[in-house]
């Protein structure tokens, strides 16, 4: 069962999936002083919060992001692990992280999945939430 939600505050939404008992929840927010605008760059940081709801160890074995920016133009980012880590979660475990995108237009969004493995051997993709990358005070193109 796959569940989207978003909650938080209009200025700092939290966005929410579940997918096979995994819980992630993405909060961005954007970061003037890792901006350029003159030079087309807009920088944004996000908080990943992976929560383990499910009865199984599970560990996270890669990332796949998908970055839109504001003209539609899209970036597939796929790699090892998160800032370098390959974490393990317990059932009840949580692990939270930040990184960061930069993108050539004011706006933008990000969603994308992760691949674990169940301590059973079993092949998990669990889904990141589409998330918006907006100024501050801008309508969100996402939820």
């Amino acid at each position: 069962m796959k569940r989207i939600r978003r909650r938080g505050s209009k200025d700092s939404p939290v966005y929410e999936a579940t997918t096979h008992d995994i819980v992630v929840r993405v909060v961005a927010n954007f970061t003037p002083e890792q901006s350029d605008p003159e030079n087309g760059r807009w920088f944004w940081n996000y908080v990943v919060e992976i929560e383990n709801h499910g009865d199984q160890v599970v560990q996270l074995i890669s990332r796949h992001w998908i970055i839109t920016d504001g003209l539609n133009r899209v970036e597939e980012v796929r790699g090892e692990g998160v800032v370098g880590e390959q974490p393990t979660l317990k059932p009840r475990d949580a692990f939270r992280y930040t990184s960061g995108s930069n993108l050539s237009t004011p706006t933008g969004s990000m969603r994308g999945s992760y691949h674990m493995v169940t301590d059973l051997g079993l092949d998990l993709v669990v889904e990141i939430p589409e998330f918006s990358l907006d100024l501050p005070g801008a309508k969100r193109v996402v939820n």
